[in-house]
């Protein structure tokens, strides 16, 4: 019996132009899950305000990080797709599917089709109402329809586990230097989408159990200590913070923006490396965002050296680490997911 695997991925626009980035933040934006406010109010607030005039700034954003081969997101997670489909071989058959976008779920499910166990990987590390949720959700809607409804098993998130936490490791340190201080900037999310009772702003948040076991923020401090703990960084040579807030409501601090600005004037940080662990392709928000307007707001607060470190994409380590992934989801090779979460 052949054995599905689905990796999941947000999406991106087909192309980086304003009718096509349009097309994809209408879709994205509607999505009760990503802004969660009274349907009527959110169709007016995307179809009228944020699609036509945020569209073309955000169509110029994804020209600046686009590829010959496509936009960075779908070309590595396609590769990483082919490299998994290579390392685990006969008996499984791999599809890449986007929650918006092209491959939508759907194609992605018709690929997978006489497969009755399908093997869910959400390239999230850590989960989100408006990551892992939404996909899931919307997997759940599209092979419900069908008249087999094959078997899902969804491998959790994998925060703290080592086979990314190795993976990112490994990609990071050619891009370090001595003298580096390593920032791990996480894409943040409004506090009310927190299931429990938030930190304070400042506060680093405890390990994620009970009542914060499926916190956002909560896991990404834990992705962070992992990080560093692998890295070899002391609790001086780091930070965390949040980046890619929208909107005047309440998200989750600190903010990244304003971390580089104390860190460059007050502390005298001179040379930063910028880690983005929530992504495990790089996307608009790592190479635009983080690439681009971060390193210029650094250098012009008075930093020397600026560092973007890769995400995982489809390196060596994290197909093997994805692959990991997927065999103890399958009952096969090392120890259970769950196990390795409990005991970080």
């Amino acid at each position: 019996m052949t054995v599905g695997v689905l990796l999941m991925n947000l999406g991106t626009p087909d192309e980086p132009s304003t009718p096509a980035v349009r097309r994809y933040l209408r879709e994205f934006l509607m999505d009760g899950r990503v802004v969660d406010i009274n349907p009527v109010a959110r169709a007016a607030l995307v179809h009228l305000i944020i699609a036509p005039f945020r569209a073309p700034k955000s169509a110029h954003a994804y020209q600046q990080v686009w590829t010959e081969a496509g936009s960075p997101l779908l070309v590595h997670s396609e590769a990483l797709a082919r490299g998994v489909q290579a390392s685990l071989g006969q008996g499984y058959r791999v599809a890449l599917g986007m929650r918006y976008g092209n491959p939508s779920l759907k194609s992605a499910l018709s690929s997978l089709d006489g497969c009755t166990r399908i093997i869910v990987v959400p390239l999230y590390p850590q989960y989100a109402s408006a990551t892992t949720g939404t996909g899931l959700e919307a997997l759940y809607q599209a092979v419900s329809g069908g008249l087999v409804v094959p078997h899902l098993s969804v491998v959790p998130p994998f925060y703290a586990h080592p086979a990314y936490v190795d993976a990112a490791a490994a990609v990071a340190r050619p891009h370090l230097d001595d003298g580096d201080f390593v920032l791990f900037s996480y894409h943040g999310i409004p506090k009310r989408q927190l299931p429990c009772e938030p930190c304070d702003d400042d506060a680093v948040c405890p390990l994620p159990s009970g009542e914060r076991s499926a916190c956002y923020r909560a896991q990404c401090y834990a992705t962070s200590r992992a990080l560093a703990a692998a890295l070899g960084l002391s609790d001086a040579q780091h930070t965390t913070a949040f980046q890619s807030r929208l909107g005047s409501i309440p998200w989750i601090r600190p903010y990244t923006d304003e971390v580089v600005e104390q860190l460059a004037r007050e502390r005298g940080v001179k040379r930063l490396a910028v880690m983005c662990p929530a992504f495990t392709a790089d996307c608009l928000e790592t190479l635009e965002e983080i690439g681009i307007q971060l390193r210029e707001q650094f250098l012009a607060a008075g930093g020397e050296r600026f560092a973007l470190v890769p995400c995982v994409n489809s390196a060596p380590e994290w197909v093997a680490g994805t692959v990991r992934l997927i065999r103890e989801a399958d009952g096969i090779g090392g120890r259970r997911i769950e196990g390795v979460v409990r005991s970080m």
